[in-house]
């Protein structure tokens, strides 16, 4: 059987726009060191060991894409430096992140448990992401979910 799906264009698909932009392990990594609080350059590259040029990079891309901004600060005695602070565009990514988070919990964590966790916190309960319908309905089941031309589509 002919999947539906063949029929329409993904020439503006917004998945693929989003990868452009996410689509590469250091850019999530940075991602995770600024929701985690690490907003300074030398901090992130001594906590996660990457390379100078591309952390440049990445953090260029991401200001550039308005997910973080810059914010100058001058440490005492020392020249202007800038740290990277999320946008409302980077918060927006949370629930993305937390969604990877979990599925590397559930698939590749070391055997005593995962490094990281992520709590409310107004309560402390641990975070998931979940899926609703605009409904309301919960919908647990990834096979209960139908990909579907949504109103930018366009046929092939």
């Amino acid at each position: 059987m002919r999947p539906a799906a063949l029929d329409w264009s993904v020439d503006n698909c917004t998945v693929a726009r989003a990868m452009e932009i996410l689509g590469e392990k250091w850019t999530l990594v940075v991602l995770r060191e600024v929701f985690s609080g690490v907003r300074r350059f030398d901090d992130m590259r001594l906590r996660t060991g990457i390379p100078r040029q591309v952390l440049t990079n990445r953090l260029a891309g991401l200001v550039e894409q308005e997910v973080l901004r810059r914010e100058p600060y001058r440490e005492p005695g020392s020249r202007l430096r800038h740290e990277y602070r999320l946008t409302a565009k980077g918060l927006n990514l949370w629930p993305v992140l937390v969604a990877v988070l979990a599925w590397g919990d559930r698939y590749l964590a070391d055997p005593e448990g995962p490094p990281l966790s992520v709590g409310h916190r107004d309560c402390g309960a641990e975070i998931s992401v979940e899926l609703h319908c605009a409904a309301g309905h919960h919908v647990t089941e990834p096979r209960d979910v139908l990909p579907r031309p949504g109103p930018g589509a366009h046929p092939r």
